[in-house]
């Protein structure tokens, strides 16, 4: 089967042509599938699960007392005899003492570790949004090259067709075929068989690093359907034209220029952004942990005092005690005031970040969209006007040389040109579909991040 875009670029030359083209694989590689396996088997997202679940524990771990300390002592033993019962002063003790931390130092460590897993989610739709891209980026070039390969082939049988003609007129001295037009026939042939080598050294590239994106998970797939297309690896793709819609507003991409403050209110919602504003909120739980280091730190302390009978029988009273200790924060300049100022210095720097974020998709986006633009007037002056007119020049110059009336090298020359329209063509469809990857990635959903077959079990 043929592509649409390649049906659109190729016009038909010759039975001959025709018939050289081989069938397509079965079961190819989809863009889709592609994106699918690399998301549901990326390693970081199994890593990022691992990493929120241990914040959670972290969480409950934090709000909790630390643990008390109990301390057992023999006190006041006399050193002449070592007798428990010869000093009334001797005796063995039994302690414990708890620590509580400072002011709401607790339930603030607790928010803490709770807003860092909170972020996690959104780490993990950038994450998929950024695999999605990466991954459409990939196979868009690999199925470049395939199709590259496709028409370079299909274009070959003419120029080896033109090659065995004009040896076949040279050597029958028919005609005003010259030995320079049959060296310039197979000197183009040989070209042309040196870029398709090119070509599928590419695709062969394109194909194996595709292929590890979508096979770098340990143990092997995990079902058999996932199997069957890892074992194939990435050996084809599918000749039909890839299916990438573009997700942003059509209105949004017909202008010119956008309003910035609008473009800001929409991206908010952006993974990217979305996780740098949740890093926000816990920088600003550091700064009030920051704060609570001018309460005090203090704890309980209690002891049981057991006192033996005296020498001659007469009962001692056993003893008990009772505490409390603080820490007075006093010299506060060069250590609490400091590290307040360090915590609200880094709420800021986050701040800039989260800004310099948006900014960057401010511009990237405006870009991409002017080049989604300008490729779209591109692509329909191809297809309506420069490719017809490369086939029509083509065919008269052939027309022209049968009847003796035009010379060879214009003939190679209208070909040549016609198969790199027919390239440039297709640079230029592929390039339209980078671009929809890459405008599709600055409008990544961050509701959650169970996207592209990946769940959090």
């Amino acid at each position: 089967m043929i592509s649409p875009f390649l049906k659109s670029v190729l016009v038909p030359f010759s039975l001959g042509a025709i018939l050289f083209s081989p069938p397509a694989p079965a079961d190819p590689l989809s863009l889709q599938q592609a994106i699918n396996l690399a998301q549901r088997y990326d390693p970081w997202l199994q890593g990022s699960l691992h990493d929120q679940r241990s914040m959670e524990d972290m969480s409950v771990a934090s709000g909790a007392l630390p643990d008390p300390k109990v301390s057992l002592a023999f006190a006041n033993l006399p050193t002449n005899t070592w007798d428990f019962d010869q000093e009334p002063m001797t005796q063995f003790k039994v302690g414990v003492s708890q620590m509580f931390p400072r002011g709401d130092q607790r339930g603030l460590q607790q928010k803490k570790m709770q807003l860092m897993s909170q972020r996690m989610p959104f780490e993990r739709a950038e994450r998929l949004a950024q695999i999605r891209l990466q991954v459409s980026t990939m196979w868009l070039d690999a199925w470049q090259a395939q199709q590259s390969v496709e028409l370079i082939k299909r274009n070959y049988y003419l120029f080896e067709q033109m090659s065995e003609i004009t040896q076949s007129s040279y050597a029958s001295a028919m005609g005003h075929t010259r030995q320079q037009d049959v060296i310039r026939a197979q000197l183009e042939l040989t070209r042309l068989e040196d870029r398709l080598v090119s070509l599928e050294q590419q695709r062969d590239s394109n194909f194996a690093a595709l292929g590890q994106w979508i096979a770098q998970f340990e143990g092997g797939p995990t079902s058999e359907e996932d199997a069957l297309i890892v074992q194939r690896s990435v050996t084809s793709l599918p000749t039909e034209d890839p299916e990438l819609a573009v997700i942003a507003p059509a209105w949004l991409l017909q202008e010119q220029k956008s309003d910035w403050q609008q473009l800001s209110q929409i991206f908010m919602a952006h993974p990217s952004v979305r996780m740098l504003e949740q890093k926000i909120y816990v920088s600003r739980t550091e700064v009030d942990l920051a704060q609570q280091k001018y309460s005090p730190e203090w704890g309980v302390n209690a002891s049981y005092g057991y006192r033996d009978d005296d020498p001659v029988g007469s009962e001692r009273a056993d003893f008990f005690s009772v505490g409390v200790t603080l820490d007075v924060p006093l010299f506060t300049a060069n250590r609490q005031d400091r590290e307040v100022s360090a915590a609200v210095s880094k709420v800021e720097s986050v701040k800039t970040e989260k800004w310099l974020r948006l900014k960057s998709m401010l511009s990237g986006f405006e870009s991409m969209r002017a080049q989604w633009q300008r490729l779209n007037q591109r692509h329909e002056l191809y297809r309506t006007t420069l490719l017809p007119q490369a086939h029509e020049q083509a065919e008269a110059s052939l027309t022209a040389y049968t009847n003796e009336s035009g010379e060879f090298s214009e003939v190679m020359r209208a070909r040549i040109a016609e198969l790199n329209a027919q390239i440039d063509a297709l640079n230029i469809f592929v390039q339209q579909k980078k671009v929809t990857a890459h405008l599709n990635y600055y409008f990544a959903s961050a509701d959650h991040a169970q996207q592209g077959g990946y769940h959090h079990e």
